[in-house]
């Protein structure tokens, strides 16, 4: 008979949990370095209007001139860093659950959006980036003349 080694089965859970959550591991087999570097995904929130796409990013403890947005080719890339707080020697923690290190997001954006108007602003470490909508033609019937 042979011993086998008890592995907690939470350990599993958390393990798949954090890997659903957090975006930036599940693509660390793609060929771009820059996602499988990231130690970390903001949470974010899309709606959609007539006018406009919203997109609300969670991302507490940023200053504002750390976060970089950039559109290229129709793919909004957010990226940054949020440095990792000093830990007391005396202090005795037992969970460390707020993330620290690179982020790193993309989205593709849909033709009707309007790449050069786009805006962001951050408030209370939530990040809202506004993407217009592109005046769109409107369709008409053409009469075929005999």
């Amino acid at each position: 008979m042979s011993l086998v080694k008890y592995n907690n089965p939470w350990n599993l859970l958390d393990t798949l949990q954090r890997e659903l959550y957090n975006p930036a591991f599940s693509h660390a087999g793609d060929n771009d370095s820059s996602v499988s570097t990231a130690n970390w995904a903001p949470s974010v929130d899309i709606s959609e209007n007539e006018t406009e796409f919203t997109l609300l990013a969670d991302i507490p403890g940023v200053a504002p001139d750390d976060i970089d947005i950039s559109m290229e080719k129709g793919v909004l890339t957010i990226k940054g860093e949020r440095s990792s707080e000093t830990v007391d020697e005396g202090e005795n923690y037992r969970r460390v659950e707020r993330e620290s290190g690179q982020f790193y997001r993309r989205f593709t954006l849909p033709d009707s959006a309007d790449a050069d108007k786009i805006e962001a602003k951050s408030e209370h470490g939530v990040l809202k980036i506004t993407i217009p909508k592109q005046e769109v033609a409107l369709s008409r019937r053409i009469e075929v003349k005999h």
